[in-house]
């Protein structure tokens, strides 16, 4: 199979390049060329800006082809409408963030989805710095699922992913706990341990994609994990388990840590409070995904991948996600006297 891959260096596309060649498939990236040290000899490199420059694609054929970076719906629409004589199939990959009702567990792929009035839409249209499209990224990403719909109707697969996780993070959601519970001492994890969770091994969601392509399967998919349902609790055990350091997790008030301004996702990675009332966010409906064979590694080798792999970063640098230890400590002083 020939493979185009927009992007292909980021943190899914490397995932995908690894995945295609070990399929034995020929793989060409299209991207701007800035990180195309992490791209081996065995792939073809064509410079281009999506946005503005797609001469390089002109004239080729390939079988399949995966938008990992799509944003802007009139980006998805140019390079759609050039790939539509060119290639068979197109993967589009959006997010689970499309989903507007989140105010119910286990959203499926007929969940409604975000939509923009005239002024918003007018609103991101206009905006230069790109930052509406981050304001209404979730309607933006269902938009450009219909633009790629509309360029090559019947042959589009739109992969609704959850948080993606592995080594090469440059979000440290997921990374922030195993590198916190693995430098042991007393852990500070935020509101009830019950509350669910959901993520995917960046591996695993590009292997699965990598099939899907194969059998040039179209449609709608959630597509995070596990297979069964996790607890924030029992995943911050496993990470604990996993790092065979024995760190004591304390466990602190959702109404304690908003009243200290601990913002949740961001200080507090995983973490979305009840109040908020969104719990479908993380326990999206994955059968119709599972039914298309999506598969998943042990959560302890994604944890252990993780952990192999943050061993070799500079720990002077300070992680995109989490509190400071001087933070922590001062907030766990607080809870143990209140």
């Amino acid at each position: 199979m020939k493979l185009l891959i927009i992007g292909g260096t980021g943190f899914l596309g490397h995932c995908l390049v690894d995945a295609a060649l070990r399929h034995g498939h020929s793989v060409t990236v299209f991207n701007r060329g800035r990180n195309n040290n992490v791209v081996g000899p065995d792939v073809e490199k064509l410079l281009g800006d999506r946005k503005s420059n797609l001469e390089a694609l002109k004239g080729r054929q390939w079988d399949v082809a995966i938008d990992t970076c799509g944003m802007a719906p009139w980006d998805v629409k140019m390079s759609g409408s050039m790939l539509a004589n060119s290639v068979e199939h197109y993967t589009f990959i959006s997010s689970i963030s499309v989903y507007s009702k989140l105010d119910k567990p286990l959203m499926d792929e007929n969940t409604e989805v975000c939509t923009l009035s005239e002024e918003e839409m007018d609103e991101m249209k206009s905006d230069t710095t790109g930052q509406a499209l981050y304001k209404y990224y979730g309607a933006a990403k269902y938009l450009c699922e219909q633009e790629a719909e509309r360029a090559m109707p019947g042959r589009v697969l739109n992969v609704r992913p959850g948080l993606l996780v592995g080594a090469y993070d440059k979000s440290d959601r997921f990374t922030y706990w195993v590198r916190r519970i693995a430098m042991g001492g007393e852990v500070m994890c935020p509101g009830n341990p019950d509350a669910p969770v959901q993520f995917i091994d960046t591996r695993d969601i590009a292997e699965w994609i990598i099939r899907a392509c194969e059998k040039r399967v179209v449609g709608v998919f959630n597509a995070t994990g596990p297979k069964e349902a996790l607890t924030m609790g029992s995943l911050l055990e496993k990470i604990r388990e996993t790092s065979k350091i024995n760190s004591a997790l304390k466990w602190v008030s959702e109404e304690f840590l908003l009243n200290n301004n601990v913002q949740y996702w961001s200080d507090m990675p995983l973490w979305i409070p009840d109040g908020i009332n969104s719990p479908g966010f993380l326990s999206a409906d994955i059968n119709k995904a599972l039914n298309e064979g999506l598969e998943f590694r042990p959560l302890s080798q994604t944890i252990q991948s993780i952990l192999d792999w943050d061993e070799t970063r500079d720990k002077s640098i300070k992680l995109n996600a989490g509190i400071t230890l001087d933070r922590e400590r001062e907030l766990l002083n607080l809870w143990s006297n209140s």
